[in-house]
């Protein structure tokens, strides 16, 4: 701890000129005694590190104790410091180490572009969740999980699934699945390798499963060579090989984790981006996989977008207006119930044309609504043309 305090402590005096003890107790989080220690342990290891008296005095270095990066430009220095990312490095519990690594460059950076660290942060920041969600906890297993991809280390998991429900893996790897080795599973299997599963099982590949279901949950038992960690917005997934396939996990999902000292070779030739890219858009189009008709307004069509996934709208077929500007719809949906609550959002906006079943939900609730907002019927009231009470009786008479 101290070793990393007083590597911290000259790289601050570095980056920093003539700094007073107290900033420099403020920003190593010690007190200020601790702060003449550390300086006078650095100045017997031979750190030419010395103290200037008065208003404007304090610590700093010996003039050219430094190394310097000249070969930065300050466009480059500054897109630097924009390529990390504090918060995700912190989760994967990294966040120490990257703080230092920014204090040695900038320390290391020639005095007119030393400010880059603290132009970038002022001009720009990047939030990585969604809107209106609650700032999540990082996954209690992510900050093993970075080490053992670091390390190229084999873990042991056990990780919670809904059955029958596809991820951007590439396969379900849960319950009933289809994934991209053609692989068809139910519970007991047969795949392409010839294995056949039920209930608990171990295959050729190493793979153990024991399973626990809890209605649709189970969880199942793992060994992964872990590739990869990507964070999609505010999530965080892995990506790693089983029995010689390429899956993802949510790592949210991951019941127990035990990392092996068991090594293993990766593949050099894997590409996280692009794989995580093609995987992506296949499990978006594999969960697209019917289509509905609907009916647009212009102030429909406009809301679209607001209301289903992206690449549904850009998978749709777009009909030519009619007369009054309304437009024809053929769009890719997950399933019938899915394009209800999503449909319902454009109000009445949307007619829904095909198919039947889902033409019918969608009156169903159109009817549940007008029943809701339906004014209350007066008691007493009297019909249109007529007259009440006596007055109606002296008209007669009249």
């Amino acid at each position: 701890m101290r070793a990393s305090r007083l590597i911290s402590l000259v790289l601050l005096l570095q980056a920093g000129g003539t700094v007073t003890a107290a900033e420099l107790a403020e920003a190593l989080e010690v007190s200020e005694r601790t702060i003449y220690r550390d300086i006078l342990a650095l100045s017997a290891a031979g750190v030419p590190v010395y103290s200037e008296q008065g208003r404007a005095g304090g610590y700093r270095l010996l003039d050219g104790y430094r190394t310097k990066l000249t070969g930065l430009s300050r466009a480059e220095a500054e897109a630097l410091f924009l390529s990390g990312l504090p918060g995700p490095a912190r989760d994967m519990g990294l966040g120490d180490v990257l703080a230092v690594a920014e204090l040695k460059v900038a320390a290391a950076l020639p005095a007119p572009i030393r400010d880059a660290s603290s132009r970038a942060r002022q001009r720009f920041h990047l939030d990585v969740p969604g809107w209106f969600e609650d700032p999540a906890q990082p996954p209690p297993w992510l900050a093993d999980l970075a080490r053992a991809v670091w390390d190229d280390r084999v873990i042991q998991l056990r990780y919670e699934r809904r059955a029958g429900r596809p991820n951007p893996g590439g396969h379900a790897d849960s319950g009933g699945r289809t994934d991209s080795g053609g692989r068809t599973d139910s519970g007991g299997r047969t795949d392409s390798g010839g294995r056949t599963d039920s209930g608990g099982r171990t295959d050729s590949g190493g793979r153990t499963d024991d399973r626990t279901v809890a209605g649709r949950r189970e969880v199942v038992a793992r060994t992964v060579e872990p590739y990869g960690l990507v964070l999609k917005n505010g999530g965080w997934y892995l990506v790693g090989r089983v029995a010689g396939d390429l899956r993802v996990y949510r790592v949210d999902k991951i019941a127990e984790l035990t990392v092996d000292e068991t090594g293993f070779t990766r593949d050099v030739e894997f590409d996280l981006g692009a794989f995580w890219a093609e995987r992506a858009d296949e499990f978006v189009r594999r969960v697209l996989a019917e289509r509905v008709t609907i009916r647009l307004t212009p102030a429909g069509l406009r809301t679209l977008r607001h209301a289903v996934e992206a690449l549904a709208v850009r998978e749709a077929h777009f009909h030519p207006p009619d007369e009054q500007g309304r437009v024809v719809v053929d769009l890719p949906v997950e399933s019938v119930a899915v394009a209800y609550t999503q449909l319902l959002r454009l109000g009445p906006d949307v007619e829904v044309l095909e198919p039947e079943p889902l033409r019918d939900l969608m009156r169903s609730a159109a009817d549940r609504m007008a029943a809701l907002y339906r004014p209350p019927e007066q008691p007493n009231a009297v019909a249109p043309g007529e007259s009440g009470g006596d007055d109606a009786d002296v008209g007669d008479a009249a």
